[in-house]
């Protein structure tokens, strides 16, 4: 079951994401050449604190690995799940992904955005600006009285004919007392599929494109997936509530 949250729910959800927003600017903000990733992902441990939230990624566990970072950084070919080091250092026409996912109150705001540093190539550029558009317009269906698959095709026939691949290893979910409930919303599917979408509903939708291959691979630390052909990829998320009046962004940013 796809948990509906009630007004009381709505407002902590809220709050949460406001948080979550307000923490990935902020992390933004700092993004530049010549800064490590650790030093990023501490600058928002403390961000995450300051707002008296807590991180939903630190010590999350899936099996028996445990993420041991406050958010996730990825770049260029680190298609999600980077996680910070001293070692990593952003350069000029590096592509960067910053994933920030707090909880507050307990319930969780998730949202991630991939940013260009200096100069890179047209093709590049490109990829990030069509990831960021494919969401936008994956958003737009989501619509109560929709399904979710209505969802998922539209990040699909936005991307593909673009000459982009999509991920399939890893998809969008439902957000709210956890970080990943029902549905799974995966980027590539077929209209009038799946749960139908009822005001309430609170969705993680999160695009991840790579410029070739849809191939990755996981790296030793068993948490950051690359693209198995070493070319870049683009992760843009929002989460969103289903509304009688249409889809609202909970994850806009107040600057």
């Amino acid at each position: 079951m796809i948990p509906v949250k009630n007004s009381a729910e709505i407002l902590k959800m809220r709050a949460a994401c406001e948080v979550a927003a307000t923490v990935l600017y902020k992390v933004i903000q700092l993004v530049e050449p010549g800064v490590n990733t650790y030093d990023l992902d501490q600058a928002g441990k403390r961000f995450i604190h300051e707002m008296g939230a807590t991180s939903a990624c630190y010590n999350y566990r899936n099996g028996n690995k445990v993420y041991p970072g406050y958010i996730c950084l990825s770049i260029n070919e680190e298609v999600v799940h980077g996680i910070g080091s001293l070692k990593r250092v952003v350069q000029d026409g590096d592509v960067v992904s910053v994933d920030v996912v707090i909880e507050l109150d307990g319930y969780i705001g998730d949202n991630a955005q991939t940013i260009i540093v200096g100069n890179v190539s047209d093709e590049v550029r490109f990829l990030i600006e069509e990831t960021r558009k494919s969401l936008d317009y994956a958003i737009s269906f989501a619509k109560a009285g929709g399904r979710v698959g209505d969802i998922s095709y539209a990040v699909q026939a936005f991307i593909e004919p673009r000459g982009l691949s999509i991920v399939r290893d890893f998809v969008g979910h439902g957000v709210g007392r956890s970080m990943h409930e029902e549905p799974q919303i995966p980027n590539y599917g077929r209209k009038g599929k799946g749960d139908k979408l009822k005001p309430g509903m609170t969705l993680a939708i999160e695009p991840m494109v790579n410029l070739g291959t849809p191939r990755i691979r996981i790296l030793p630390d068993g948490w950051t997936a690359v693209t198995l052909d070493g070319k870049p990829s683009a992760h843009f998320e929002h989460t969103v509530l289903i509304t009688e009046e249409g889809p609202e962004i909970l994850t806009l940013p107040k600057k």
